[in-house]
């Protein structure tokens, strides 16, 4: 805790405050530490018991993601209230867990917006590495009736699959294309040049375009 506190940025701090979050080390000197300590369960647990947001952090970069059982996780995910604490948790941790199937499921339909953002990004995952057995169709139904009122973090979970399922899967692009098109969530988010707009027509078409070498049906 004292080296993390020796890493603190008060211009980190600014930019991540902007962002939800509420730590200021730089994550690449943070990625630098959990490099120099390896895996530790133990000490990962203790520092997400901390409830400090850079200490959980670096818990997820330096546990054993298969060594956390499913109510662990579940009461982890709960407890994970800033955006990069629930990203690197649900990305570097539940992913590789043996319970993340069960969890996707479960979580899909909490009523807490944010743990059900958690599900829509396990689900998001599938789409695009292990499609097999989703119900795409039943997906799309389920963003076109709920993405447009939906909080922030979980609109935005939705938003993503919307685009995954358009970007991986032919078959449903003109489908995800049209219910981007007439939702128009994110259509005005500020993008930084050189990067990828996330509204969901613009995303799924220049991915596309990217796949085929520049030319999109």
């Amino acid at each position: 805790m004292a080296e993390l506190a020796e890493l603190e940025d008060p211009r980190a701090r600014e930019v991540n405050e902007r962002h939800g979050d509420d730590h200021g080390v730089n994550l690449g000197k943070l990625r630098g530490l959990a490099k120099r300590l390896r895996t530790q369960q133990e000490l990962a647990c203790r520092l997400w018991e901390t409830e400090d947001s850079a200490a959980r952090l670096l818990a997820t970069l330096v546990c054993r993601p298969k060594a956390f059982g499913r109510d662990e996780l579940d009461t982890m995910v709960r407890q994970a209230r800033t955006p990069k604490v629930h990203d690197w948790l649900v990305n570097y941790v539940v992913k590789k867990n043996p319970h993340a199937e069960e969890l996707r499921l479960a979580w899909s339909a909490d009523p807490d917006p944010v743990v059900a953002s958690a599900g829509w990004a396990l689900t998001t995952e599938r789409v695009t590495k292990r499609p097999e057995g989703l119900d795409l169709a039943g997906l799309l139904d389920v963003i076109e009736a709920r993405m447009k009122d939906a909080p922030d973090r979980l609109q935005w979970a939705m938003n993503h699959c919307l685009a995954q399922i358009g970007i991986e899967h032919a078959g449903y692009r003109a489908r995800a294309l049209d219910i981007g098109e007439r939702l128009e969530v994110l259509k005005d988010y500020p993008t930084s040049p050189g990067c990828t707009s996330p509204f969901a027509p613009v995303w799924i078409t220049e991915m596309v375009s990217r796949q085929r070498g520049g030319t999109v049906a």
